[in-house]
């Protein structure tokens, strides 16, 4: 069995990648890690609050580990912290990382060159399969999920704030992937079939938020369901607030 931790980013992606591998007896997952904004004190890229992110995480029964980048970084300073980071996992006896991509090739090749570079192997439980039969599988296995940022180049402020189910899903545009694989929306994982008990939450506002390359090129770039090819454009962020 082989020490393994997970790379998480609080939706669904990970929180299916997560069902799945803790079902393959050769990886033991003993620990989360997840990239914050040290700035705003929330989950980089989905806007999640910090602490609903601990609550999920203890709910999921793991220990979680931040790691912290401010709201500017350059590629070189993210790829520096991380090879650190990794590389102290490394020393602690984990020989893999479980990933929830999907499609994206260039990412991969990014995580597996920086892994192999500190000898972890990347695992990718969900990797090239249909994201529409993902998503279906997803809502069958009992998993609750809300929106928390969409990219508002390819949806509308109404599908922020909303809830993942099969009415979703039919009213996504042709042009959107059904799993957000191209960074089209991101999500918060609230409940499930892993969970000990629900993360309660009350909606905030909704806000609009634009962005260039120049604002934070890595930490977007390269976090799980996040689109490393397009990102010149803004985001609509549903703000969710711990009971």
């Amino acid at each position: 069995m082989y020490k393994t931790y997970f790379n998480w980013s609080s939706g669904k992606d990970s929180s299916l990648a997560l069902y799945k591998i803790l079902q393959d007896p050769t990886y033991e997952i003993s620990t989360f890690i997840t990239t914050v904004n040290s700035d705003y004190n929330r989950v980089s890229m989905h806007g999640l609050r910090i602490a609903l992110l601990e609550q999920q995480v203890q709910s999921l029964g793991f220990s979680l580990h931040q790691i912290e980048f401010p709201a500017q970084v350059t590629m070189e300073a993210y790829s520096d912290k991380m090879r650190s980071e990794v590389t102290r996992l490394k020393e602690d006896g984990y020989t893999h990382g479980v990933f929830g991509d999907i499609f994206l090739e260039d990412l991969r090749a990014y995580r597996d060159k920086q892994l192999a570079g500190v000898g972890i192997k990347g695992v990718y439980p969900l990797w090239k399969k249909d994201t529409k039969t993902l998503l279906k599988e997803f809502i069958a296995a009992g998993f609750k999920a809300i929106t928390v940022c969409v990219n508002a180049t390819y949806l509308d402020e109404h599908f922020c704030g909303r809830v993942i189910d099969e009415s979703f899903i039919e009213d996504l545009p042709e042009t959107v992937d059904v799993c957000g694989e191209n960074g089209e929306f991101h999500t918060f994982v609230y409940d499930g079939p892993l969970f000990k008990n629900p993360i309660p939450f009350t909606i905030g506002e909704k806000v609009l938020r634009g962005y260039n390359r120049s604002d934070n090129d890595a930490d977007n770039c390269f976090t799980d369901e996040e689109d490393q090819r397009s990102w010149d454009t803004a985001f609509w962020y549903c703000d969710l607030l711990p009971k």
